[in-house]
């Protein structure tokens, strides 16, 4: 008999830290898994409980890696409308202070046993691959928008979707337009993570700059971070009225009646709760970039290039009303469609019903079995960063998290690894 596809899908984050890397490859890992062709296992990281003090909001922390699953799967099952037969697997990791990001600890690669290494889907691969000191990935760089590094060979697909949950207050929000004028009470907001990489200083920039053209505007900020005072600060100066919020969900209902979403964020790939914010028939005003291309096939995206045109957009949003979502824009923003997006620029659509062959002669697709070193610049890269990365040294001199080359004795114990033998260097 024909074998199942198997695809691990490996991420930096997981819940309860709601970022794009930990919520998306999970909505990825149960719409991959949603028709029980594929065997999908998603692969996220496990911390000490010091460093998950450093990551999870709310004083939330587990004492052990099925209870964090549990919490996993509740919040994904409260989201869409059906059970997943997905797997979920550990690699040991450690929060990097400075890079605000988690790292691997390891070789994450070993997570997945061999006989089960058909795919591998790396989620923010740069951050996996930094400091990787094993196996070679083999893989096909999807880019999800131009904003991203170019690489050789990469395509440009947007293979994200957004929360059932938003496609839903979208139709409740498109019947109660039907019915007549105010189904958007409020006007303008934005929300995001509250540092100033993340749009604040643009938008603040903007709104001040052109503070007699708009004046009368009232804009909500959402978002928690380590610069809340300083926006707040800054939002307190100027003379149009700015409200500060704490971080909520975006699902939340106080976001429902909002007609307009203010986002001039150019440092996200592809931005999340803009997708959202469309999803739930809002208007959204966001810069021209290529960020935002994807965007731009929706009529409610309205994009400025300078700050006049800014004013401009979101003096007019502001005055009219959304147009209403047709079937085929809403599934476009669903993950069916991202799902599908996917399957297709890796060609998986088209291998679903061969026999998986595994053999010392076959060509991995996720990962090779030996590094010798070939003739080609890739190749002798890649052998110098594997030699460089197996020195406790040289990997913290390059920004590594000290004690990451093996996992230590609390992770190990987390994690029912073996204890590793000492090690100060790594033979090629």
């Amino acid at each position: 008999m024909d074998k199942k596809q198997r695809i691990a899908i490996f991420t930096t984050a997981s819940l309860p830290w709601l970022t794009g890397t930990a919520v998306n490859p999970l909505f990825r890992a149960a719409y991959l898994a949603k028709d029980g062709d594929r065997k999908v296992t998603l692969v996220i990281p496990w911390l000490s409980l010091k460093h998950q003090k450093l990551v999870y909001p709310n004083n939330i922390t587990f004492s052990t890696p099925s209870e964090q699953e549990a919490y996993v799967r509740e919040w994904l099952e409260d989201r869409i409308p059906f059970l997943s037969g997905f797997h979920i697997c550990f690699y040991p990791g450690k929060f990097a202070v400075d890079k605000r990001s988690i790292l691997p600890v390891g070789d994450i690669s070993e997570v997945i046993p061999d006989e089960e290494a058909d795919i591998a889907i790396l989620e923010e691969p740069e951050h996996l691959t930094w400091f990787h000191h094993g196996k070679k990935w083999k893989m096909q760089v999807i880019r999800l928008s131009a904003a991203t590094q170019d690489y050789p060979n990469s395509i440009i697909c947007n293979v994200h979707g957004v929360n059932p949950k938003f496609l839903e207050v979208g139709k409740k929000i498109l019947d109660l337009q039907r019915s007549g004028p105010q189904a958007f009470s409020r006007g303008a907001y934005y929300i995001g993570k509250m540092v100033w990489s993340k749009g604040y200083k643009e938008l603040l920039t903007l709104l001040h700059d052109h503070e007699s053209e708009l004046a009368g505007l009232e804009v909500d900020l959402y978002g928690s971070g380590e610069d809340s005072d300083q926006i707040q600060e800054a939002a307190k100066a100027l003379e149009l009225v700015i409200q500060v919020n704490p971080g909520r969900d975006h699902a939340d209902p106080v976001f429902h009646d909002y007609k307009v979403f203010l986002n001039p964020s150019t440092t996200d790939v592809v931005c999340t709760t803009t997708a959202e914010a469309l999803a739930m028939g809002k208007i959204v005003v966001c810069a021209n970039h290529p960020s935002n291309e994807f965007f731009k096939q929706f009529p409610n995206c309205r994009t400025y290039s300078t700050s006049i045109e800014f004013v401009e957009a979101t003096s007019k949003a502001l005055a009219e009303q959304p147009n209403e979502l047709t079937d085929a824009q809403r599934y476009a923003l669903s993950w069916e469609a991202a799902t599908q997006r996917f399957l297709h620029v890796v060609e998986l659509d088209k291998v679903s019903s061969k026999k998986v062959v595994k053999n010392s002669a076959a060509k991995k697709t996720f990962a090779s079995t030996s590094f010798s070193l070939k003739a080609n610049l890739e190749d002798a890269s890649a052998y110098l960063h594997y030699v460089a990365s197996g020195f406790e040294v040289s990997r913290t001199a390059f920004g590594a998290v000290p004690g990451s080359l093996q996992p230590d004795e609390e992770l190990c114990v987390d994690l029912g690894l073996p204890f590793p033998a000492t090690k100060t260097s790594s033979k090629y």
